[in-house]
């Protein structure tokens, strides 16, 4: 993996972040965001994968439908965030649309990508923090957008 500031505006930077031929995307990533030190930032990222996970969340088992895509495939869209998690630590939640050979698709919640040949990721950081809190009704967590909670530190 390499990485490159590109922009700062005022708190925030835009880093350009290139995983290689092997890595696997989301932990990869987020063993970035937290050596970085992220507390927000937006990722954007095209690419593609040798293989790939992606998961349907089904609300009913608060639990993550594995869907394998066990073939060469196109980053054609990733988008997600980066918050912090109720561990203290960035916590990465991205999208994916992977496109295949046969020009159909198949799109969820990114839970591993083996990098092929290469990953290209955008992250620009938010001067805010992000906090992602763990909503058990749900069985997910969700980033916290009550800045009177996060400031009381809830």
């Amino acid at each position: 993996m390499r990485s490159q500031r590109i922009a700062e505006e005022g708190r925030g930077e835009t880093l350009i972040v290139v995983l290689d031929d092997g890595e696997e995307a989301f932990s990869a990533l987020q063993e970035f965001a937290r050596k970085e030190g992220m507390s927000g930032a937006s990722l954007t990222a095209i690419g593609a994968f040798s293989r790939a996970t992606v998961g349907w969340f089904d609300f009913a088992g608060k639990s993550y439908k594995e869907i394998a895509v066990d073939e060469q495939c196109e980053v054609l869209s990733a988008i997600g965030d980066v918050a912090v998690g109720d561990d203290g630590k960035a916590s990465l939640h991205v999208h994916v649309v992977l496109g295949l050979s046969d020009g159909s698709t198949r799109g969820g919640h990114l839970l591993k990508g083996t990098v092929h040949p290469t990953l290209e990721v955008v992250l620009t950081e938010t001067p805010a923090r992000l906090r992602r809190r763990k909503r058990p009704e749900l069985g997910i967590a969700l980033i916290d957008a009550d800045p009177q909670r996060q400031s009381r530190g809830q």
